[in-house]
């Protein structure tokens, strides 16, 4: 389907059967975005195991909508170029320089 290469933004879901951990973690980096998961398990060492690697900026366990603006927000992969206002931000995490010669 269609969706299964794209970056959702809610309400919306995808569900998958997979055989294993080691499968649903490579679906879940199946993707060229990277923003934002959530991970659901009452393993707490499967859940720290997992979150460790899924390829995102945010992994969320047990959690929805935990975000708040004192954490770091952001992606990797094609859902960011950097943190907090993707290119409009740029300017504000780059050191300039003026060199003027005259």
């Amino acid at each position: 389907m269609n969706v299964y290469r794209e970056e959702l933004f809610g309400p919306a879901a995808v569900v998958y059967r997979v055989a294993d951990e080691d499968a649903a973690v490579a679906l879940a980096n199946d993707t060229t975005f990277g923003l934002g998961s959530y991970v659901f398990t009452t393993d707490a060492e499967q859940a720290e195991r997992v979150a460790d690697r899924i390829e995102a900026g945010m992994v969320y366990v047990n959690l929805v909508l935990a975000d708040s603006p004192e954490l770091p927000f952001g992606g990797i992969k094609r859902s960011g170029t950097s943190r907090e206002l993707g290119h409009l931000a740029a300017d504000e995490f780059v050191n300039k320089k003026l060199i003027r010669v005259g």
